[in-house]
This record gives C-alpha cells, structure tokens and sequence, in this order.
C-alpha cells in the first residue's frame, strides 16, 4: 500500500501496465510510457509543489518515499512528463517497487540507450542548441539514455558526417534538432551509406534500396517542421523526445529522384513542379526577408499564372487499399500502411515500360500529355499548421505510394479556388481541371527535350535571353519553357526526372497521428 495524500493500490496487470486505483476511479498506465522511476532522497523538496506536501500533510517518512515519471497527454496531440511519488511503510517495500519498475523498463528492447544528435543551430531562429539543452537533454539525463553531440558547422555537415565519418553501430539511432532541411541531411546521410554498405549502387532508378536499421528521431527547431507535424501532429521539442524516449517506430516511404541514371535526391513530403517550384526559385532571392518570403513568392507566382507543358508517365499502385479522395486518415497504427506494406512484401513490383507503345491496354504505365500550373506528388500529407489538410489529405505515410496531383491550365480564378481548398473540408479534387492518382512511380518530361536529356535553358544564352525576359516581364504573355522541382524545399537541376517510392524504408521515433483519448477531457487525470 503506498500513499500520495490518498490511497493508491499499485500493481502490475497482465497487460503489463502499472495500474492504480483512486477515490474509485482506475487508471493504468501502460510499462511503455513510463519515463524513469527514482528513489527520493530525505531532505528531496521542490517549490513547484509537485512533492504535494506529503512531509507536512501526512508526516510520513521521505526517506521511503519513490517518484515514476510517465507520460501525460494534452490537448493537440502535446505530451507531457508527469510524476507522481509514493511512500512507502518500510524500506523493503520500496525497493522492491524501485526494482520491479526498472527491470520492467530495462526488457524494453525497443528504448533507445545511446543515441547520435546532430543540432543544426542556425536552424529557424537560430534556437536549435538552446531548445536541446533547455527542453530535450534533461529529458533523456532522466530516461538514462546517452547521447553524442554534434553541432553542424555548415551546410550538409550531418550528411557528410553520416556518410564516411560516424560509427553507427555504436549507436541506437538518430536525432537531428533542427527544421525539415535537417532531416533532409540527415535521411541522406543515412540511406546513402546502408546502400554503400549493402552493395547497392543509388544512381541506378530500378535498384531496390536497403531499409536502415537505425531510427531517426526529430526535434523540431525549424520554420516549418512540416515532417515532425505529419508524424507526430504537433511541432513540439517535448513531445518529439518523449516519443524517442519510450522507444516509438514509425516507419515512412521515401522517393527516389533520378534524371536518366543519376541519382538527384531523396523525397518524403513533396515534390512540386510548376507553381511550387517557382515559388521556392523565387523565395531563394529574398532570404532576408525570412519567413515572410514565402508569402511573398507566393502572391507573385499566383499573379504571374505560369503554366508549362510537359508528359508525365505514371505506374497506377494496384491491389492496394485506399485512395486519394478516401475520408479516412493516416493515423497511428494505419491499417492502409500495414496492408499494403505487406502485399509490396510479398508480392514484386513490375517496373518496366513499353517505350514502344502509349495505349493503356499494351502497358501497365499510363501517360498524360497537356499544360500544367502544378504537378505535385505528395508522400504524405504535406500538413502544417498552416495547412491543416495539406496537399493530399488521405495519403498515407508507409503504404508504398506517392498521390500524383495534377493541375492543368485554368483560369486564375479557378487556381484560386484550389489553392483554398487546402484549408477548407471541401473536397480538394473535385474540380474539373484537377485530377489526382495513387502511383508507386512516375516520370515527366517537359516539353523542351532534346535526345531524352534536358534542355538547359541556362546553357543556351539566347533561350535564356528571352526567358529571362518573359519572367520578369509577364505582362509580354509569353510563358517560361520550364519550371524547377520543389523537392521538399530544395531546388533540382534538372526538370526531366524518374520518381521511384520505397516502401518504408526508413523508420522515425514517432507513432504517427495518434486519435483523441476517451480520458483527455478529464478535469485531472491521474496520476498513475
């Protein structure tokens, strides 16, 4: 029997969950998100009052006394570290509770014990290294996991640092503490060196890529944080290293991008050509102005209303479940990702394509020709709090597959009316000049091609003289030849490109969008 100003029955169930029993209402929480337990010391006191008073309300003993640390739930998907202590009649009594909980912990084989941490410190508003140490770092001192520290010196340094330098078996997984760009270095760090170790060579686009068996944790430090948003649902440093604490996986597609037999880069959001792309190539020339840039792009590139001509060729994912106009969403524990993560397994993929023939009966591949405003894949959702929906609000995170969205020439009214939808519950697909599909593959070529390789406007001075012209002067009415890639907010050099997802091939610290919990309204949920 242990007491914290009340009565508190504890035991293990069967479920493995430490359950408690208060004023006649049970609570349990589960082995798994319990944080650390600690024996109090006598003279142990804090002013936040969290100790309840137990010395002078109740004149026990606090040289018997213990605290668990556990995680606590908030409002949009926030958690917390919460505890509550417990004395104990005898000093037998508490070690034997002291040593149960941390060999419960201690058999979690999924809990990470030493983990690599790169912060990117001009990340956001340069407040990576101040938000680990302040929020982050006490966390995992608590939990008794260890940590390598790295801060970045420069662009790329975690990829380069991740590809030739970093002993990664001495390490239970990664975290990057910064924004989207910092994961981005990281992811390629990562994939790039288990394909070098498994033998595989990247610049081939029909090459099966290597899964990684380290886990990548996120802490959000960035303008966006777009990827923590999609996985966890909330851009909170607390949060993030709760999840990488209890030791959660979740596992995510990533795109390949090739231009003929080279690699260019790794996609887990979105890959956007058209207005996308030119919103990014156009905010690359106002960084000073911050953030604002992208709003400010943004307006620009709508006003302009540039469209490109181009083919895209795409592989219809089949035998799958889920669509992209489904009302259902990706959530933790995703059926959709499970099932089709599995038929991938079991069943080979058939990547070739009949070059010689365009008829949808003759070929599994399908080809679109026309003029574009937009043509965006999106791996996930592409939410943020700005955009709660994002691009394509049923895709899902594992499931193999990458929702193809096409905008064709409309009218700027119309292009409006699409672009609002993403904030809206209205649904994002149902007009006439927007069409969508669910692709494990995809390749566009822009109109301007010559012998199956781009034709590089910036090589060729003239084409460049009056495209440059046309860019800055639309008024003219002539349209750019090409656009640039948005690949999750880097710009690629070429626009002819071979788009390859692999099904979950890296695995996050994250459990994916987890619902409401039935208790969460309570007024105080207990303590353990």
């Amino acid at each position: 029997m242990f007491y914290v100003e009340h009565c508190i029955l504890l035991t293990f169930n069967n479920n493995n969950s430490l359950f408690s029993l208060w004023r006649r209402v049970s609570h349990s929480v589960s082995v798994s998100e319990i944080i650390s337990v600690r024996e109090e010391e006598e003279s142990r006191g804090r002013d936040d009052g969290s100790w309840k008073k137990i010395k002078e309300r109740e004149g026990k003993d606090c040289r018997l006394a213990f605290t668990v640390l556990y995680v606590e739930r908030r409002q949009q998907h926030r958690w917390r570290c919460a505890e509550v202590t417990f004395t104990c009649p005898e000093g037998a009594l508490r070690q034997h509770w002291v040593g149960s909980i941390r060999e419960q912990l201690a058999a979690i084989a999924s809990r990470p014990k030493h983990l690599l941490v790169y912060i990117n410190p001009c990340s956001g508003k340069r407040k990576g290294k101040r938000i680990y140490e302040e929020k982050v770092a006490p966390l995992f001192a608590q939990a008794g996991v260890a940590t390598q520290v790295i801060v970045t010196e420069r662009a790329n340094y975690a990829r380069d640092h991740l590809r030739t330098e970093a002993e990664l078996k001495k390490f239970d997984g990664v975290v990057c503490v910064g924004g989207d760009g910092m994961f981005s270095e990281i992811i390629h760090g990562l994939i790039w060196r288990t394909q070098m170790d498994g033998g595989v060579d990247p610049d081939s686009p029909d090459e099966a890529l290597l899964p990684g068996s380290l886990r990548i944790g996120i802490i959000p430090a960035g303008s966006t944080d777009c990827i923590c948003f999609a996985t966890v649902g909330a851009n909170d440093p607390v949060t993030s290293a709760l999840h990488v604490i209890v030791g959660d996986s979740q596992p995510m597609d990533v795109c390949s991008v090739h231009h003929n037999s080279t690699f260019l880069r790794y996609s887990v959001s979105l890959l956007g050509y058209g207005f996308y792309g030119d919103v990014l190539t156009d905010s690359e020339r106002k960084r000073w102005l911050g953030p604002a840039r992208y709003d400010l792009s943004g307006v620009k590139m709508f006003l302009t209303h540039h469209y490109y001509e181009g083919t895209v060729s795409y592989l219809p994912a089949r035998g799958i479940k889920g669509t992209p106009r489904d009302a259902a969403r990706c959530r933790s524990g995703c059926v959709v990702c499970q099932h089709n993560g599995e038929q991938l397994s079991e069943k080979p993929e058939r990547y070739e394509v009949d070059e010689a023939s365009d008829s949808e009966n003759d070929s599994e591949w399908r080809t679109i020709r026309g003029k574009f405003l937009a043509i965006n894949a999106a791996s996930m959702s592409c939410a943020c709090p700005r955009s709660p929906k994002g691009l394509s609000p049923a895709a899902h995170l594992a499931d193999g597959t990458t929702d193809l969205i096409l905008v064709r020439k409309c009218s700027r009214f119309d292009f409006l009316r699409h672009l609002l939808r993403h904030t809206s519950k209205d649904d994002q697909f149902d007009l006439t000049f927007v069409e969508v599909h669910r692709v494990r593959r995809f390749r566009f070529t822009p109109r301007y091609c010559q012998s199956n390789s781009d034709l590089d406007m910036r090589e060729n001075g003239k084409h460049q003289l009056f495209s440059q012209i046309c860019r800055d002067h639309p008024a003219c009415g002539c349209a750019p030849a090409y656009s640039s890639w948005n690949c999750d907010g880097e710009i690629l050099t070429h626009t002819a490109i071979d788009v390859r997802v692999h099904c979950q091939l890296i695995k996050l610290f994250a459990r994916g969008i987890e619902e409401p919990m039935v208790f969460e309204d309570l007024p105080n949920p207990c303590a353990i």
